[in-house]
């Protein structure tokens, strides 16, 4: 079994029976982590952080699983001082890969059109999972010149076509969908989901607008995608996949 529970924000908890995974802890007010840990002493427990940015990256994280056999997969956009050298660490940049980590795992790092990276992770009973950290942001902003936002269209479209042609499916993918950001919120997650076949689809940065962000009939897609939208918004919620 496999099991997503949403923490907070773009933060997500995921467990099966040899690894617990943490991706983007930022907060965890139902303590489910915490929990998780408590309950399941013999399993590995893997953090995952994708850039820098405080909503993204919490020190709680070398403070949790103390008494497990844990490992720290850090962007390498993250700053030496943030972090206690004495964890098992391992730092990745876009392109990197990381074969046979703990639970099982392998991990590949991909771009972002913002900071840090993007991780597609294959589990040790052969699921494949993505968290894209920054990737997802609108393809355009109001404050931005036509030339910037051309720039950052084509920098989203690179991106994609790379992990496409290498991950052609996923059986879970988190992404932003942020629906603050105007009426092409659901652009990024639409291009993704027409390029890449992925089972089930979680969105985040949903602003407490998740009606609106989990609506897959505003999506602007150009082609039938056979996608599951699972709707997470409370943190504590949990579901299998």
């Amino acid at each position: 079994m496999n099991q997503i529970t949403y923490l907070d924000h773009s933060g997500f908890m995921i467990k099966n029976a040899d690894v617990i995974m943490v991706f983007d802890y930022y907060r965890d007010p139902a303590h489910k982590v915490v929990k998780a840990l408590e309950h399941n002493p013999d399993t590995p427990v893997v953090f995952f952080v994708s850039h820098r940015h405080h909503d993204h990256f919490s020190h709680d994280i070398f403070n949790l699983g103390q008494n497990h056999r844990r490992l720290y997969i850090l962007s390498n956009d993250i700053v030496d001082k943030d972090v206690h050298f004495d964890m098992p660490i391992n730092w990745m940049s876009p392109g990197d890969s990381l074969e046979d980590q703990l639970g099982g795992i392998n991990v590949k790092a991909y771009g972002t059109t913002g900071k840090g990276c993007s991780f597609a992770v294959t589990t040790s009973d052969g699921k494949h999972i993505f968290h894209a950290g920054e990737l997802g942001e609108p393809l355009s902003h109001n404050d931005n010149a036509p030339t910037e936002i051309a720039k950052f269209n084509e920098k989203f479209k690179v991106a994609i076509n790379r992990i496409a042609s290498e991950q052609p499916s996923f059986d879970l993918a988190m992404m932003a969908v942020d629906t603050i950001d105007g009426p092409d919120f659901a652009m990024g997650a639409t291009l993704f989901l027409e390029k890449v076949n992925v089972a089930t689809f979680v969105p985040y940065h949903t602003h407490d607008s998740s009606d609106k962000a989990c609506n897959f009939a505003a999506y602007p897609f150009t082609r039938q995608v056979a996608t599951r939208m699972l709707c997470l918004t409370r943190p504590d919620e949990s579901a299998e996949f």
